[in-house]
């Protein structure tokens, strides 16, 4: 699962391009039985299984000597539901660590001297529960290698996702056709007035981020337009941000 999703797209490239090195290790191979088993039942009683620790422990061990063999300090994360939630100030702060190790759990849970002995933080995709913890892992390593500089053929782009420099969500985007099944792309668009366009990305990031995101406005240092004129925005009309208006 994780080598064929790290086989496509913008993690490939920066494999490929050197930026990034992603090396797997599989706790199965430091399980002590010739059965090579990970999980056990829990103590206690209870349903599921438990991922025991020596083979966990075992394998973040070996990942990290390979990955610091000059002694650099790895990062360790184990994906859990009950763990911080991911954003992307997280990613921030990882693209600029010199190494990460994610620990996928799985089954019911791991044991908890898998977190005590090995384990910085504990970090959650969101508020569910997945089968295991690769898709979330992998969905960390995308947006971490993103930000790692040569990654993206464009460095700006970075800054103007949602969540970048501003703290706003992205502004609608438009392409050809001019006109799609009457639609039509806003006229300031294709103005060539680039302040112009700026303004008006910068409007619809604020609009789009108040109406649907106002958590981000709240406490994030971020200052809209409207906020430093102290107005409050109102409603847009859809049929006038179509045409730019």
């Amino acid at each position: 699962m994780i080598e064929a999703a790290l086989s496509v797209g913008v993690v490939s490239r920066g494999i490929t391009g050197g930026q990034v090195v992603i090396e797997l290790e599989n706790p199965r191979d430091h399980a002590p039985d010739r059965h090579r088993r990970v999980d056990d039942r829990p103590f206690g009683g209870g349903p599921g299984m438990v991922m025991t620790p020596g083979p966990l422990i075992g394998a973040t061990r070996a990942l990290s000597g390979r990955l610091a063999p000059e002694g650099q300090p790895v990062h360790v994360v184990c994906t859990s539901p009950q763990g911080r939630r991911f954003d992307q100030a997280m990613a921030r702060d990882w693209a600029s660590r010199p190494a990460l190790l994610f620990i996928a759990g799985r089954y019911e849970g791991i044991d908890e001297r898998v977190i005590e002995t090995v384990v910085d933080e504990e970090v959650s995709l969101g508020d569910f529960v997945l089968s295991g913890g690769e898709i979330a892992a992998l969905a960390m390593i995308d947006a971490v290698v993103r930000l790692v500089p040569g990654v993206l053929g464009c460095a700006a782009s970075v800054d103007e996702d949602s969540f970048g420099e501003s703290g706003l969500l992205d502004w609608p985007h438009y392409t050809r056709p001019e006109v799609f099944e009457g639609r039509v792309v806003p006229e300031t668009l294709l103005s060539g007035d680039h302040a112009r366009i700026a303004r008006w990305r910068h409007d619809r990031a604020e609009e789009r981020t108040r109406a649907r995101r106002p958590d981000l406005l709240r406490g994030s240092g971020a200052v809209t337009r409207t906020e430093r004129a102290g107005t409050v925005p109102a409603r847009t009309d859809k049929r006038n941000d179509r045409q730019g208006q």
